[in-house]
């Protein structure tokens, strides 16, 4: 029985025979790997996601996590998940292996990882936003930190979370108020309050590592003045991280928010500094201080780009799990007859017969195997980089994951929430209502066009600062890469090469367009329709996601590459089209937003 979860073949084709991730263990950091321990890792986690992980997650969306004014309460099914994921050392399969992990490439954690969020979105933000903590104080944290917190939350004992938003700033984080007061030991005091921040309170860890940002008294204004520290709910006891934890520290639950999605994880209000909690007796919540002070943003870019990558991938899961639910119900369901046929009572068709039922499910296709493809293909140029043989190689990928990070975040979050939106009309009425999983796939994955930032910051990010950077650097590294694409696909010929043409083609156009909008100096016009450009420029990355899947099926036969053609076909026919009007728009630098009068709405 085919998964309707997330389709293995799929991944095979994906890892194996576009990308050649077993390729990597040539290279000295995955030296101890090879296919076998790839597929280990992916079976596992499959498993794990069938088991624990998919089997609570309708319960978990009807029975939020409560809060009774001392105790968050969470439907125990989800610490079984968490526990059951922590028992196969996965929370740690992509770490240094002095720290105890595995050092996967990422590209298969990724891959591996799907399986989970496919499964049970809510559950796997615990353990995503764990895995992303630990990865940035490995990086940054002294060994004493990396002792006290990085190791228990490899061994499933701590979990952790960012905490960066705050009522009054949102996404602006040059507004935040929360302040840290130096003390005499080396620690620091918070106060301040946090908002929206998942994960943060709950009782199915003996601890929550909290990464704060917070502004030290005296230090410059705006971004450059912000610093990161941990302070995790409660203190480490004086005897290290392996004895039980100690104090209570000065962070107080305010309340927990009630999303419409992603509803069995924690969303928290959190207040540091109330004195309802009093370390040593004196009010402040302890914070350590993550590497140099007045450098947090950086150091967070660390765990936001890999958060961003994250929910780009939960994204495509959620996109996906919805098409193969709704593509096994198309094929079971009797319904119409052809619409030439003129005998009522000649028996029905199932529904994947009708013309309007493929355009839907194509559609799906498209978004979910191209998007899943874009995720990839990040992850792996992350293993690139951090394996890279020379400067000059590090530089490039750098350069083109720098790029694409903001469309793997963005594009997924719109266009695999328009595949959840496809499948709940391929379900009909039944679609829409709560005794199948498509409607909850939807509202889980619609948080996800605002979780690390919406489409009009990724826009500005990808816009006003990554095609900006070093002359156009970025630009360039992207544009070549894709001609090396083009290239290959040219040889093959016959229809393949003729999509490689429109790919060229479009790619030619935003590199013009984008020199256009900035040579006219008006930067307001340039940047007031980005998300414009976001979409357009990630529709064109999608396509190159096609055509290089294309290529990889060059000389294959069977069902599952001609419907891996026909997709790329779709995508090429139906969405690359809908750039044109969009560079129109970017090229003609149309100021209808920016002219727009407060007083006219």
């Amino acid at each position: 029985m085919r998964s309707t979860l997330l389709s293995r073949r799929d991944l095979d084709f994906l890892l194996y025979e576009w990308l050649r991730v077993d390729e990597l263990t040539k290279r000295p950091r995955f030296a101890e790997h090879s296919r076998e321990t790839f597929d280990g890792v992916l079976e596992l986690c499959e498993q794990l996601a069938n088991r624990y992980f998919a089997t609570h997650n309708k319960k978990s969306d009807a029975h939020e996590p409560t809060f009774d004014g001392q105790t968050v309460t969470v439907i125990p099914e989800v610490k079984e998940a968490l526990d059951a994921f922590a028992a196969a050392d996965l929370l740690s399969m992509g770490m240094d292996a002095e720290l105890g992990g595995a050092q996967l490439p990422m590209t298969v954690a990724q891959a591996a990882f799907g399986w989970l969020s496919a499964a049970n979105m809510s559950t796997a933000g615990y353990v995503m936003l764990t895995i992303a903590n630990a990865n940035l104080l490995a990086q940054f944290g002294t060994d004493e930190q990396i002792d006290a917190f990085v190791r228990p939350m490899l061994a499933g004992r701590f979990s952790g979370t960012m905490a960066l938003s705050e009522t009054q700033a949102g996404s602006s984080l040059a507004d935040i108020t929360t302040r840290a007061e130096p003390r005499d030991d080396g620690t620091y005091r918070l106060f301040g309050s946090k908002m929206w921040i998942s994960g943060a309170e709950h009782e199915m860890t003996e601890n929550i590592v909290n990464l704060v940002l917070a502004k030290i008294p005296g230090g410059p204004a705006g971004t450059k003045g912000i610093s990161l520290f941990i302070v995790p709910k409660f203190l480490p006891g004086p005897d290290g991280p392996e004895e039980a934890v100690g104090e209570r520290n000065d962070i107080v639950l305010a309340g927990l928010n009630h999303k419409m999605g992603q509803r069995g994880i924690t969303n928290t209000v959190l207040n540091f500094g109330e004195g309802v909690h009093r370390p040593g007796g004196e009010p402040g919540a302890v914070g350590f201080l993550v590497g140099e002070a007045h450098r947090g943003i950086s150091y967070m870019f660390h765990m936001m780009n890999e958060a961003r990558l994250g929910v780009g991938m939960g994204a495509v899961s959620l996109g996906y799990t919805g098409y193969l639910k709704s593509l096994a119900y198309a094929r079971d369901r009797p319904q119409g007859r052809p619409v030439t046929a003129k005998d009522p009572s000649a028996p029905q068709i199932p529904i994947i017969e009708h013309a309007d039922v493929k355009r839907m499910l194509l559609a799906q296709k498209s978004y979910v195997e191209g998007g899943l493809a874009l995720a990839l293909y990040c992850a792996n140029l992350v293993d690139l980089q951090r394996t890279a043989e020379s400067a000059e190689e590090a530089d490039v990928v750098k350069l083109l994951l720098g790029m694409l990070t903001p469309v793997a975040k963005s594009w997924p979050s719109q266009w695999c929430l328009e595949a959840n939106s496809l499948a709940i009309q391929v379900l009909g009425g039944y679609g829409y209502s709560r005794e199948y999983d498509v409607e909850q796939h939807y509202r889980d994955n619609r948080l996800n066009a605002i979780h690390e930032g919406t489409h009009g910051i990724q826009s500005l990010d990808l816009l006003g600062r990554k095609v900006t950077e070093r002359n156009g650097a970025g630009l360039a590294a992207f544009a070549d890469a894709v001609s090396v694409t083009v290239r290959t696909a040219e040889t093959a010929g016959g229809d393949t090469a003729e999509l490689a043409a429109r790919l060229d083609e479009a790619v030619r156009r935003l590199v013009s367009v984008t020199a256009t909008m900035f040579s006219s100096g008006d930067i307001d016009a340039a940047l007031a329709n980005s998300v414009a450009y976001l979409e357009a420029f990630g529709h064109i990355v999608v396509a190159w996601m096609w055509l290089q899947q294309v290529a990889a099926c060059h000389g294959r036969d069977g069902d599952f590459y001609d419907g891996k053609r026909q997709a790329a076909r779709f995508f090429f026919r139906y969405e690359l089209p809908k750039t044109a009007s969009q560079l129109d728009l970017l090229e003609s630098l149309d100021r209808t937003t920016l002219d727009m009068s407060d007083s006219w709405f």
